[in-house]
C-alpha cells in the first residue's frame, strides 16, 4: 500500500468471496484519481469479476492492467455500458464529473460507485437523487477513510454492541500531505475538485452520521482557508465543520493539506468516539512515534482500557454486502438516503464555509 501518497491509498484484504466467479461483473471507468485501485480491490476480493477498464488516457489504461491483468482495454465508454454483462460501474472521475458518468451508467441500466467526493454542487446531487428514484439503481460512494479502514470497521461494531453506550459526539482529524509536484491540473481548480470541505471533509460527515446513527445533521459552522500554498490561490488547504445531528449528537472535524514531510504516512487521520459509557479512539494509519502499523484503537469503558492492533484482523465487509446489495436489491452496505444526506452536508458546509484570509 502507498504509504506517502493518501490519492493512492488502495488497501488489499483477505479474499472473502460472496459470489461465484462471473455472477457480478464489474468495469472500471475514468481513472482519474488512485482510489480506483483501492475500489476495484475492495470489489474483486468479494468476489466481483473485473472485465473492463476504459480511460481516454492510455497511460493510466496500461497502469492499470498492471494491478488487474484481468481485465480488457474498451476501445470506448459506450462499449462498456452496452455490454449487458456488467452490472457496476466503478469510477473515479474527476469530482466534477463523478455525477456526469453515474448518471450515463444509470441510463444504461448500471448500478454506480463513485470515489468520493460525488458531488461538486448541489444540483448534481439532486439529478442523482432523481435518477435513482426513477430507475431503483444504486449511487454508491467510496467513503474509504470508514469503509477500508479495519480500526474504523471495528468500532461500528463496538458501537453496535453497546460498548460505549449512546454515541454523543464525533471528532475527527483529515489531514493528507499534499506532494504537490504529483497532484494534475484538476486538483487546483476548485471548479473540478469542489472545495476541501465538500472532498475530504466528506469523509468526515460520512463517519459521524454512521457512528452516531444520525438520519440527518444541521452544518452550525464552517470554515476554509489557504494558510501555505499561495501559489494555488484556488486551493484550500485547512478546513473545519461542526454538526448537530437530528438525535442530539455533536460532530467537530478538521481536514487539511498541511501533513509534515517527517511523518511516516500520508495523514495522521483520527476519530474520537465519545459515547455515555465509554469512548473510542482510532489512530488509522499511524500510530506517531510508536509504530507506523495503522489500525490501532483504544477502547475505554466501564470494564477498563484496552488497546487493539487491527490490520489484518477485520477485513472490509462493505464491498462483499455492495455486491450482494446488487444481486438482490438490498441495502445493507449503506442506504442510499445515508450516502446522499453526506454528501448534501458537505456541500452545505462547503457553500456556507467562512474563508479566513
Amino acid at each position: 500500500m502507498q504509504q506517502n501518497d493518501g490519492m493512492n491509498y488502495a488497501p488489499k484484504g483477505k479474499p472473502q468471496p460472496v459470489c461465484e466467479p462471473g455472477q457480478f461483473v464489474f468495469a472500471a471507468v475514468a481513472l482519474d484519481h488512485g482510489h480506483i485501485y483501492g475500489m476495484c480491490n475492495g470489489l474483486t476480493e468479494a468476489g466481483g469479476t473485473l472485465k473492463w477498464v476504459y480511460d481516454p488516457d492510455p497511460a493510466k489504461v496500461k497502469a492499470f492492467l498492471e494491478k488487474f491483468p484481468q481485465a480488457k482495454a474498451a476501445e470506448s465508454e459506450q462499449q462498456i455500458m452496452q455490454d449487458p454483462e456488467v452490472r457496476l460501474i466503478a469510477g473515479a472521475a474527476v469530482p466534477s464529473e463523478r455525477c456526469a458518468l453515474g448518471l450515463r451508467a444509470m441510463e444504461h441500466g448500471k448500478d454506480y460507485f463513485t470515489d468520493k467526493t460525488p458531488f461538486t454542487d448541489l444540483s448534481q446531487l439532486e439529478q442523482a437523487r432523481t435518477m435513482t428514484a426513477r430507475t431503483g439503481l444504486k449511487y454508491m460512494v467510496y467513503y474509504s477513510e470508514r469503509l477500508h479502514v479495519e480500526s474504523a470497521v471495528y468500532a461500528g461494531q463496538l458501537i453496535e454492541q453497546g460498548a460505549i453506550g449512546r454515541v454523543v459526539q464525533v471528532i475527527g482529524t483529515g489531514p493528507h500531505r499534499l506532494n504537490a509536484p504529483s497532484r494534475p491540473d484538476w486538483f487546483f481548480r476548485k471548479e473540478k475538485y469542489g472545495g476541501i470541505l465538500c472532498d475530504i471533509g466528506s469523509h468526515q460527515i460520512e463517519q459521524f452520521l454512521f457512528f452516531a446513527g444520525c438520519k440527518d445533521a444541521k452544518v452550525v459552522q464552517s470554515k476554509v482557508a489557504n494558510y501555505k500554498n499561495k501559489q494555488y490561490p484556488e486551493l484550500e488547504d485547512f478546513g473545519d465543520a461542526t454538526l448537530i445531528g437530528d438525535n442530539g449528537a455533536t460532530n467537530y472535524f478538521r481536514v487539511d493539506w498541511l501533513t509534515p514531510d517527517g511523518l511516516g504516512t500520508w495523514g495522521d487521520g483520527r476519530t474520537i468516539i465519545l459515547g455515555t459509557d465509554g469512548y473510542i479512539e482510532l489512530r488509522k494509519y499511524i500510530d506517531v512515534a510508536r509504530t507506523r502499523e495503522g489500525d490501532q484503537l483504544y477502547l475505554v469503558n466501564h470494564e477498563g482500557e484496552r488497546h487493539f492492533s487491527l490490520r489484518g484482523q477485520v477485513g472490509y465487509p462493505f464491498f462483499g454486502q455492495l455486491i450482494l446489495d446488487c444481486l438482490n436489491r438490498t441495502e445493507n452496505a449503506m442506504t442510499q438516503a445515508h450516502a446522499f444526506k453526506a454528501a448534501e452536508l458537505c456541500l452545505i458546509a462547503q457553500r456556507d464555509a467562512v474563508r479566513v484570509e
